[in-house]
């Protein structure tokens, strides 16, 4: 069975049910705690009352700096939604780990981006590192990823889209967050992940819900394809896509059409004024839910919940 790992600001705690075990490590990082998984366990099994999980404010049980990478277009209704069709080329890109934040910290909104999307993401944490040239195969992926963590991959469409740049649009701080729970998973939970199912609402109107099933490049064979050219480290993050729902969508093929044959200052305008109709872009008050388990609970990660603010850190810390 799968232990879940909380982060707070006094340290690392063994979560059981509704309570929490502190962990006798002196890691600082995850990479450091995943190398002393022995204090994890024993913390898990120490039989101790604990404290109560609603009484802790948890952090990011991913610390940074690490490398963050994500996989683009990796759900067939993602697919479906953003108009491909045929087969889709694997593709990864990159996000600053400055945009890691904590399960309940507020998602912030740059003033100058209007288009504010969500994507919920299951998050693979590595264990060991992972050389270019590496093939992973299912039956040896629990020897290179330690555990598993919901996040967000918050996406500025405008810029995005109008730049083609997705390390800007993906990065900004806030932009990922993650947690509660780190999972830990023994060899035996990995043949459980097919069942995980991320779900995301907004205001408590549920707006993506899919299973690993709807996968189309699983985490063995995204990391055999990444390897080809990057390497990855202990405590190092892979988002592995998002499913359909995002607010962002193609346009109808007839209107697509069309809109190839403007200018493209032209083309942006007509699609962003008609993308101010679309009610599902993220707002200032709006609250973020995204949970990720399986329907038994043999593996939970716990549920997220972040604010959407409009400003700075600055300001949202001062609230």
């Amino acid at each position: 069975m799968s232990t879940n790992v909380l982060r707070t600001a006094d340290g690392w705690w063994a979560v059981i049910g509704d309570r929490a075990v502190p962990v006798a490590t002196k890691a600082a990082t995850t990479a450091e705690l995943l190398a002393d998984r022995a204090a994890v366990r024993e913390a898990a099994a120490s039989g101790e009352a604990g404290t109560p999980v609603a009484g802790l404010t948890a952090l990011s049980p991913v610390t940074t700096p690490c490398r963050v990478v994500a996989q683009m277009v990796n759900y067939r209704s993602h697919a479906r939604d953003s108009g491909f069709t045929g087969d889709i080329p694997p593709a990864f890109f990159r996000k600053a780990s400055g945009s890691v934040s904590g399960p309940r910290e507020a998602v912030v909104r740059p003033s100058h981006v209007r288009f504010l999307d969500y994507e919920v993401e299951l998050g693979l944490v590595m264990g060991a590192p992972l050389p270019v040239g590496t093939v992973v195969t299912e039956q040896d992926l629990p020897s290179y990823v330690a555990g598993l963590v919901i996040t967000n991959d918050v996406s500025a469409r405008d810029v995005q889209l109008t730049k083609t740049q997705f390390y800007e649009s993906k990065s900004y701080p806030t932009f990922t967050p993650t947690g509660p729970h780190l999972a830990l998973l023994e060899p035996e939970d990995f043949a459980h992940l097919p069942d995980l199912r991320l779900r995301l609402s907004v205001n408590g109107e549920l707006r993506q819900d899919r299973t690993l099933a709807d996968m189309i490049v699983r985490p063995a064979r995204a990391l055999t394809l990444l390897a080809r050219f990057q390497t990855l480290d202990p405590g190092d993050l892979l988002l592995t896509g998002t499913p359909g729902g995002t607010a962002l969508k193609a346009p109808p093929k007839p209107v697509e059409k069309i809109g190839a044959l403007l200018p493209p200052a032209l083309k942006w305008k007509a699609f962003f004024k008609s993308q101010n109709r679309n009610p599902h872009y993220l707002r200032e008050g709006d609250l973020i839910t995204a949970t990720i388990a399986t329907p038994d609970g043999r593996i939970d990660l716990g549920e997220q919940r972040t604010p959407v603010t409009d400003g700075n850190r600055a300001e949202v810390s001062r609230t």
